[in-house]
């Protein structure tokens, strides 16, 4: 099930009916209320989310997702207006998986579904990473540090689930960019910058383990 939450009737309508022609199960709510109430009978698969809604808006809601053990994993595309590059930004920040540009056609939302649900996918079925005293654990985004958990922002964890993944693999900036915050994203590779600094203060005696890599990015790689 696919949960639509956008304001305009005739744009939610849509939504729906071509998520629905394409194969999918959808349900379109006007705003957080009816969204909520939604949510306490039923987890959706992944929420197409408005960031300019009546009352409680897109990133309040984003946020209370990502709060909470039981939807923080929810695949969340937003819908953003052209001139909004805050707004996509500190959701893409706060863990959006994706994100379209109004008016976007529904071919191109149907699109960005399936790639988002096939990204979720795959993560579900992969198996624990162990480097050191570093533990992922991609089904349920549990990382552990010497046996005692440590709580990362959706981006730091996709950071580490990267760096884990690929050992001794140098990546550029921009390649952090694609992976983590999305192919489409366009901001500051300054972004990543901050990311990683606060992903080495987390991990304690182990972030030494990300290493920078004068002129061209950071690795992770054996180094305590």
């Amino acid at each position: 099930m696919i949960f639509c939450v956008e304001d305009d009737n005739s744009i939610r309508d849509l939504m729906v009916y071509a998520l629905n022609a394409a194969g999918f199960e959808a349900a379109g709510f006007s705003d957080s209320i009816a969204f909520r109430a939604a949510m306490k009978q039923q987890q959706p698969a992944l929420v197409l989310l408005d960031i300019m809604l009546p009352g409680e808006d897109g990133i309040s809601i984003l946020k209370g997702l990502r709060s909470q053990i039981a939807t923080k994993e929810i695949p969340v595309i937003l819908a953003t207006a052209k001139g909004t590059e805050y707004d996509k930004v500190a959701g893409l920040d706060l863990g959006a998986d994706d994100y379209l540009v109004k008016p976007f056609g529904m071919m191109e939302m149907v699109s960005r579904v399936k790639a988002v649900l096939r990204r979720s996918t795959n993560r579900e079925e992969q198996r624990p990473l162990r480097f050191e005293g570093l533990e992922l654990e991609p089904r349920s985004c549990i990382v552990q540090i010497d046996g005692q958990r440590v709580d990362l922002t959706l981006k730091e964890y996709k950071l580490l689930f990267t760096f884990m993944e690929n050992i001794g693999r140098v990546f550029s900036r921009d390649q952090l960019l694609e992976i983590v915050w999305g192919i489409n994203y366009t901001g500051e590779t300054r972004t990543v910058d901050v990311h990683i600094g606060t992903l080495r203060t987390k991990l304690g005696k182990y972030g030494s383990l990300i290493s920078t890599v004068r002129g061209i990015g950071y690795r992770m790689e054996g180094q305590l």
